[in-house]
């Protein structure tokens, strides 16, 4: 069974997604961001970093977990805030949105890949979010995996760690193939422990 960190930014949903994660037949430990040190991701197979309120500097452990998980070349999921503390990770902008969006479904465009792999694109999905990534700062270690039809960021990957966000809530009862999106990183998760234990 998967272990997975879920460091909680202080979000209502935050149990949905582990909901969903633990349907998927992971194991969640799941934490308060102010009670989880970097070193603590180093147990566990995976790491998802929760949305919640609040910017991605404001996030606690948030950003220097997602550099560490990278260095160790351990898989991370961030959503929403953990999205964007994986730009900031990394030396892009987190700005204000061009508006405050709350529970509004959009059209998302994706590239196929990663947690993307066999959805339909577009793909609808449910946003919340007042803040947003800058693309034009999108350093060449990432690389934009999806955009709403407007050009908003609403998906990142590293290049070469297994670390990848998405701006909008997957666990959304509005959100399409939000399950097998989820389903798509926890695959990806076991395909990496499978090849190290071999």
């Amino acid at each position: 069974m998967t272990r997975v960190l879920v460091v909680d930014n202080h979000d209502s949903f935050v149990h949905t997604i582990v909901q969903y994660l633990r349907e998927l037949g992971a194991d969640c430990d799941v934490r308060p961001r102010d009670e989880v040190r970097v070193g603590d991701a180093d147990g566990f197979d995976a790491v998802l970093v929760s949305p919640g309120p609040g910017t991605p500097e404001e996030a606690g452990v948030s950003v220097p977990l997602v550099r560490h998980a990278a260095s160790r070349g351990q898989p991370l999921l961030g959503v929403c805030l953990g999205h964007q503390a994986i730009a900031v990770a990394y030396g892009a902008t987190v700005t204000r949105a061009p508006e405050l969006v709350h529970g509004r479904t959009s059209a998302i465009s994706h590239d196929g890949r990663g947690v993307f792999a066999g959805l339909p694109s577009p793909v609808r999905m449910t946003r919340y979010h007042s803040l947003a990534v800058l693309p034009e700062t999108v350093p060449p270690v990432l690389e934009v995996t999806a955009r709403t039809g407007d050009g908003l960021v609403m998906g990142l990957r590293h290049r070469t760690a297994p670390v990848e966000g998405i701006q909008f809530h997957p666990e959304s009862v509005l959100s399409e193939h939000g399950h097998r999106l989820l389903g798509n990183w926890l695959r990806d998760v076991e395909s990496r422990i499978s090849r190290e234990t071999v």
